[in-house]
């Protein structure tokens, strides 16, 4: 399994960018086999962004926009796999939590759900995620 990060799935945006380029053409050339997917704190972390646009508005008008954003999330988010958080996941992040590493409690949950699903973490996050043992982490950006 790769598991895409956040970085990562924003060039999916920018097609013609250069890094979208390259991020495209490096998947395409992956075998079919290969599963592609996000993990589910991935993708809550997006959402709260959209849902946070919304709140803050006062007026169903300004909210409007950021409905909008939330909903192209989901339908952007359908052509992945989601790796959930699950009980296996939740044990590996509370190990890595008692290891007392330098990482945020989102990242380390990012991290515990591709160890556990035996996937490479793609993320331009190299340096904070290189400190979790055991996890592969690639850029595929550069």
């Amino acid at each position: 399994m790769i598991l895409v990060d956040t970085d990562h799935a924003t060039f999916f945006k920018y097609p013609d960018s250069e890094r979208g380029r390259r991020l495209i053409q490096r998947l395409n050339a992956i075998p079919q086999t290969e599963v592609v997917g996000v993990a589910i704190v991935t993708v809550e972390e997006r959402m709260r962004g959209w849902l946070a646009v919304i709140a803050k508005e006062k007026t169903a008008h300004r909210q409007v926009s950021g409905y909008r954003e939330l909903a192209k999330l989901f339908e952007f988010y359908q052509e992945f796999e989601i790796a959930p958080f699950d009980e296996s996941a939740a044990r590996k992040f509370d190990d890595l939590r008692a290891q007392r590493l330098r990482l945020g409690t989102m990242d380390l949950k990012i991290a515990a759900t591709a160890l556990v699903n035996d996937a490479v973490l793609l993320s331009a996050n190299r340096h904070d995620f290189e400190r979790v043992p055991g996890l592969r982490v690639e850029n595929w950006l550069d």
